[in-house]
C-alpha cells in the first residue's frame, strides 16, 4: 500500500515539475548588468517610431524583458532641425558610459571612446538584449543596417535633406542614415564600415529597410 501511495504522489508531482521546467524555458535570458544592446526586433512600422520618444520606449520595453529595466534607456538616434524642431544629437542623450553588452564586455568607456576607432562594436559584440548576435553580412539574412540618423561624430545631420525618416515619424517616404554594426562593407576603405554612419536607407518603410540589409533595429544605451 505504501508503494502505491508513493507511486501516486510521484505521478501527481510530475505535471508540476514539467510545468516548472516549461516556465523556466519560456523565461527570457536576464542581463541586469547590461548597459548596451541592439534591439532584437524593430518597430511595427519601419523607421516610424512615433518620434524619438517612441524609440526610447522600444528600448526600455526590451530592456525590461531582459531584466535591465531599472535603468533609463535611450535609443541612439539624432533629430534634425526642421521648422520649430531643434536638432538633437544622439551622442548627447545616451549618458556618459561605460557601456557593456549582455556578455559583460565593455564596448566603450565613454562618449569620446564610443565615437573613436577604439570602440568594440562588431559582429561578435553587437549583441541583442537577448544575448544573441544580430545577423550581419556573413549571415544568410543580413540585418546589419542599424538606424542612427547621425553623422560619424554622433551629431545630427544638417537641416534639409531627410536623414532621419521625418525625425522618426515616417514609415514611407524619406531616408535615414544607418550604421553597420558588423563594420562590414563591399570595400575595406568604404565608409560603409562605420558603425553609425554607413549610408542612407532606401526608404523608411519596413520593406525598404529590409531591401538594403536592415530591419529597423536600434542601438540602445543605458543613460544612467
Amino acid at each position: 500500500m505504501q508503494l502505491k501511495h508513493i507511486a501516486f504522489a510521484t505521478a501527481a508531482m510530475m505535471p508540476l515539475v514539467m510545468a516548472g521546467d516549461l516556465m523556466a524555458q519560456q523565461q527570457p535570458p536576464q542581463f541586469p548588468n547590461m548597459t548596451f544592446f541592439i534591439t532584437s526586433t524593430g518597430g511595427p512600422n519601419g523607421a516610424n517610431y512615433g518620434g524619438i520618444e517612441g524609440a526610447d520606449k522600444h528600448c526600455q520595453a526590451l530592456a525590461a524583458k531582459a531584466g535591465a529595466g531599472a535603468k533609463t534607456w535611450r535609443a541612439y538616434l539624432s533629430v534634425q532641425e526642421s521648422g520649430g524642431t531643434k536638432a538633437i544629437n544622439a551622442r548627447d542623450r545616451i549618458g556618459n558610459g561605460p557601456w557593456v553588452n549582455a556578455a559583460g564586455l565593455q564596448i566603450a568607456a565613454n562618449v569620446a571612446d564610443l565615437h573613436s576607432d577604439n570602440n568594440k562594436i562588431n559582429e561578435d559584440t553587437g549583441l541583442a538584449e537577448t544575448g544573441r548576435k544580430i545577423p550581419g553580412r556573413t549571415f544568410v539574412v543580413n540585418q546589419h543596417d542599424i538606424l542612427t540618423g547621425s553623422q560619424a561624430d554622433g551629431t545630427a545631420p544638417p537641416a534639409g535633406k531627410d536623414m532621419t525618416c521625418g525625425n522618426w515619424t515616417s514609415g514611407g517616404d524619406g531616408a535615414a542614415m544607418v550604421g553597420h554594426h558588423d563594420r562590414a562593407g563591399l570595400r575595406d576603405d568604404a565608409p560603409s564600415k562605420s558603425w553609425n554612419a554607413s549610408h542612407p536607407s532606401r526608404g523608411c518603410s519596413a520593406p525598404a529597410l529590409i531591401s538594403s540589409g536592415g530591419a529597423g533595429l536600434l542601438y540602445c544605451f543605458a543613460a544612467n
